[in-house]
């Protein structure tokens, strides 16, 4: 009998360094038991200290990538990460229509941890208005949410009313991401806007500089569980789950003398057997 790949594929950026991007999201896609392909938007000069620098592949090149997986080998869900430019959004965007792919995760990626900007401004309009509306789940922090939600989030309690607000504009449910409070406990804010629920993710902090690529790995992980799991909910949980764990695995290693990476492979797929 033939078998049959859950298959994902990753558009986004490459970390030199291994921790995030394109690099961390094939990992976590493996790891969740899915075949993972890949588009680079862009390659990055990287590792745990910070960005130094950015250069954007060429637009004809990024289109045939994403061409090529989609004609050929097809994918169940799309995980996009950084975009980088106004160009590149559209690209991606005329893809998705020309292959009306449907599980789209968006991480609207847009500052690296280090301050160093991913994303032109003039992008930033084109992922709000064109990207977002053809997603099915965006997975912004704090400050990327503020960006497309164009107010101040203060506190948890301003998730419930900025997760509408990004899923009134275009019916996209939505994960706010608490990583930028303080505390002993986080709790990230699930909108599920195909049946109107909510759900707090609750986590316990950390004590590690082993964080880079978190983000990545949440929404890459995202994609991957609604690769396999059609209901949304149960695929956030999925996802924390997996960030969770990695997390804590990879608390006590040393790599590099800044942010290291999360411990992608510390064998979860026994963990998601239903």
């Amino acid at each position: 009998m033939t078998k049959r790949y859950y298959r994902v594929l990753t558009i986004a950026g490459s970390d030199s360094g291994g921790g995030a991007g394109i690099q961390a999201d094939i990992k976590t896609i493996s790891a969740m038991g899915c075949f993972a392909t890949s588009a680079i938007t862009a390659v990055t000069v990287q590792n745990t200290l910070g960005v130094k620098a950015v250069h954007p592949v060429p637009l004809d090149i990024l289109e045939g990538q994403i061409d090529a997986v989609l004609s050929d080998i097809g994918t169940d869900a799309i995980k996009i990460g950084m975009l980088y430019s106004l160009e590149v959004v559209n690209i991606v965007a005329n893809m998705i229509e020309k292959y009306q792919v449907k599980n789209i995760v968006v991480d609207p990626v847009m500052m690296s941890t280090s301050g160093y900007r991913l994303i032109e401004e003039n992008a930033i309009e084109l992922i709000k208005n064109r990207l977002i509306p053809l997603s099915r789940v965006i997975t912004p922090n704090i400050p990327e949410a503020e960006i497309l939600a164009d107010c101040k989030i203060s506190s948890e309690q301003d998730f419930d009313k900025v997760a509408r607000r990004l899923s009134d504009n275009s019916g996209v449910s939505v994960l706010l991401k608490a990583g930028h409070f303080d505390g002993d406990y986080l709790v990230d804010y699930f909108y599920n806007a195909e049946n109107g629920t909510t759900t707090m993710l609750p986590s316990k902090r950390v004590e590690t500089q082993n964080t880079h690529g978190t983000g990545c790995t949440l929404s890459s992980a995202f994609a991957a569980a609604l690769a396999k799991e059609d209901d949304l909910t149960l695929a956030v949980k999925y996802a924390k789950k997996y960030v969770e764990r990695a997390i804590i695995y990879g608390a006590d290693f040393k790599i590099g003398g800044g942010y290291g990476p999360i411990n992608h492979g510390f064998n979860p797929i026994k963990t998601f057997e239903r």
